[in-house]
């Protein structure tokens, strides 16, 4: 075949903000397309993976929560590991669990325990095993998931505190040095398996799509000690950097969504959309990386905020859309609203809801089109 082989490296619970001010994911910036404002569907992982290698939202997909792995509509919307399959790729996954993403299509797919496994040397070896099938002449789509952020997070924050811990929130400088910590074992992973692809000059043959699922609150918010509870951007706006030998170095300050990398790379490898499976809700970002005439798209994310109980709500209850320049909330299990000008507050403080602006007649007419095309 030899077709541009695939690579995609998913850092869960990877935060922009320490991205970028990381000498390691700068390095990444500057050898391929950097798209800092990357918007997740959803705040945790099974549902953000299922809508980027669908090109879908949940909403529609039918994984819109922590429990509806299992509901994917896998005959209505055709995943990217399938178109690939379909034209000879070798598709391998590996994940901490079988819920992060369909298995459909797959040659192999393993499930590791991260408590058993070095993620650095585990990857590494993947790495060499597809070379080993490139050299055969064989194209194939890897998917590696770093969990270790997670799996930190889980242990330090989701097993000790609730939502309205109070010690918690009141330890913001404490949360912060928790996180780096974690952060700076995952910029390790990266540079081990920067350098692996190297040696194996897999650079110039693949495209490399590293990408944060969600990122995860350091005590911003009270009501929210980790991720899935709000649509805030310190867990909704991610990373993701996109390197191929066809583009060269840029940033793209427009927003994009997780649900463009799908048709992204069948745009670039040339593979036309099965009009047998619904249409997606992502579009190809090529036009924009050639500095074609593009139209941002509008961001749509949803969570089941578990509010006082102890596990999330099997149906989504906190909604958003957004622009690059604002955001829209719908907390639907209260029925109220927020509006944040992201541009002169980042940190989502100042609700601006009812006070008459275009804007939020414009967002929540966006928001009911969405929630109509389910």
């Amino acid at each position: 075949m030899n077709e541009k082989n695939l690579i995609i490296i998913c850092i869960d619970g990877g935060r922009l903000d320490r991205a970028l001010n990381s000498k390691v994911f700068k390095h990444l910036a500057a050898k391929g397309v950097f798209f800092p404002q990357t918007i997740t569907y959803a705040p945790y992982t099974n549902s953000a993976i299922h809508a980027l290698i669908s090109g879908s939202y949940g909403n529609r997909n039918g994984c819109s929560s922590y429990w509806h792995s299992i509901k994917f509509k896998k005959f209505e919307f055709k995943t990217l590991t399938e178109y690939l399959h379909n034209v000879g790729y070798y598709t391998y996954a590996d994940i901490p669990s079988d819920l992060v993403l369909p298995n459909s299509e797959f040659d192999e797919f393993e499930v590791f325990d991260e408590s058993l496994v070095d993620l650095k040397q585990r990857h590494s070896n993947l790495i060499e095993k597809m070379k080993t099938k490139n050299e055969d002449g064989q194209s194939f789509f890897l998917y590696l998931h770093y969990e270790s952020i997670h799996t930190g997070i889980l242990n330090s924050v989701l097993k000790a505190y609730d939502n309205y811990s109070e010690e918690y929130f009141e330890n913001r400088k404490l949360n912060e040095k928790r996180y780096d910590d974690l952060f700076r074992i995952a910029e390790e992973y990266i540079e081990v398996l920067g350098r692996k692809i190297t040696d194996f000059n897999l650079w110039k043959d693949s495209i490399v799509l590293i990408i944060s699922d969600h990122g995860i609150s350091v005590g911003e918010k009270f009501g929210e000690r980790a991720y899935g509870a709000f649509c805030y951007d310190y867990t909704i706006k991610t990373f993701a950097y996109y390197i191929s030998s066809d583009f060269g170095s840029k940033e793209i300050p427009e927003q994009v969504r997780h649900v463009d990398f799908m048709p992204t790379i069948l745009d670039q490898l040339n593979i036309e959309l099965d009009e047998n499976f619904k249409p997606l809700d992502g579009v190809s970002l090529i036009p924009l990386i050639n500095e074609e005439p593009f139209d941002e798209k509008i961001a749509y994310t949803e969570t089941a905020n578990p509010l006082d109980t102890s596990v999330p709500p099997k149906e989504p209850n906190t909604k958003s859309v957004r622009t690059s320049k604002w955001k829209l909330i719908y907390n639907e299990h209260n029925n109220t609203k927020e509006l944040y000008n992201l541009e002169k507050d980042p940190a989502e403080t100042n609700n601006l809801i009812n006070l008459g602006l275009e804007i939020e007649e414009f967002l929540w007419n966006e928001f009911l089109r969405i929630q109509d095309n389910k």
